[in-house]
């Protein structure tokens, strides 16, 4: 079989849905992946091999981003007149639905499988992809099956008229990294290299700069506690919220980071006592599981893909969106709280362990790909 994937950005740009097609097409060696992707630095090979995918880079830039729907189209009538594709696979509507849905019209018999990954709410999607907004039912309603990433995101597809086969297939956890142990002289080694003492609660956060990650509404949740707070990432409001934390006299407790390469983020994730992301949007959330999998208690907001995986007061406990006082209680109630902290863990990290192990998940899209 051959599959040809249409994905706005692909590694060396990490996200949560360019790191599953790579978790999935690796474990999936029967199927011949061809991508078409955009260089968003300019820096990258045209065409690259990376792991089971051959990644064709049509443009260059962020102005690239933009004629991605067209150049990209082009190019993969081209391909496909060369060496025909059995599917095509379009990561995210917003990104590359246009371009499957332009691809399916002119190759009728090419089947169409859309993942929905998109973390951000309608409203944020439009104000980026305005010129999109008219195909978007059609991009939905062409497709031959529809695979989302969480229950939140399959009802966005019902909402848009899609009537065809469907499956909620959720990212994965590489469990073998994040169950890793590190020895106490490790860890100490860390938190001496962060200036931080033995006896810091510390707070961590792995997210995006973006307004969706509500980050500025952690920062303020810590003014009064005694904590310690990591923000590893990166992103445009960067800035801002250093700025954030500087009006409201916080600077000294907050270590903005950066990007952390991910083999070091599991180190990180066992330094720390609790994991917080105050989302505003979420497609699912895999930074909550990655913690979970690495022993963290962890806080969210009910929103998006959330609850598919976090029961409050289980596994986990949810937070008030843009509530930084409903927040502050809830991390309080943790750090204050040993036996609970370790209850909701545990709790996390067996059902990370239960359900979102990537060989589980890479059979369910196999199973997908022979169905289409």
């Amino acid at each position: 079989m051959r599959v040809l994937i249409f994905s706005l950005a692909y590694l060396p740009f990490v996200g949560g849905a360019e790191l599953a097609v790579k978790e999935i097409t690796d474990r999936l060696r029967d199927i011949e992946f061809d991508m078409l992707t955009v260089d968003l630095d300019g820096k990258q090979q045209p065409i690259q091999q990376i792991g089971n995918v051959k990644v064709h880079r049509v443009g260059k830039g962020k102005l690239a981003k933009y004629l991605f729907p067209f150049a990209g189209f082009t190019q993969a009538v081209k391909m496909h007149q060369i060496q025909p594709y059995d599917a095509v696979w379009a990561i995210m509507a917003n990104q590359s639905g246009l371009i499957a849905l332009r691809f399916k019209k002119k190759f009728p018999s090419v089947k169409y499988l859309l993942t929905l990954q998109e973390g951000d709410s309608l409203k944020r999607i439009w104000s980026r992809t305005f010129f999109m907004r008219p195909f978007y039912k059609k991009i939905y309603r062409t497709a031959d099956h529809i695979q989302s990433i969480s229950t939140f995101l399959e009802e966005r597809a019902l909402k848009y008229g899609y009537a065809g086969a469907k499956s909620v297939v959720p990212n994965g956890v590489d469990l073998e990294k994040f169950k890793k142990e590190f020895s106490a002289e490790e860890l100490a080694a860390l938190r001496q290299q962060l200036n931080l003492s033995k006896d810091d609660k510390v707070i961590i956060t792995t997210s995006r700069l973006v307004h969706k990650n509500g980050v500025d509404t952690l920062i303020q949740a810590v003014k009064d506690l005694p904590v310690k707070l990591l923000i590893l990432g990166s992103g445009e409001l960067e800035i801002q919220l250093k700025s954030l934390a500087q009006e409201i006299g916080v600077r000294d407790k907050i270590l903005f980071l950066g990007h952390i390469d991910q083999q070091d983020l599991p180190k990180y994730l066992k330094l720390s006592n609790v994991y917080v992301r105050a989302s505003r949007s979420e497609g699912l959330g895999s930074a909550f599981l990655e913690a979970m999998a690495a022993g963290l208690p962890v806080i969210g907001t009910n929103v998006g893909g959330i609850p598919d995986f976090l029961k409050d007061g289980e596994n986990g406990f949810f937070c008030e969106v843009n509530n930084p006082r409903d927040l502050a209680n809830k991390i309080q109630l943790l750090l204050g709280d040993e036996n609970l902290s370790s209850y909701v863990a545990e709790n996390g990290r067996a059902m990370v362990f239960e359900k979102y192990d990537w060989r589980q998940i890479a059979d369910e899209m196999k199973n997908i790909f022979n169905h289409l």
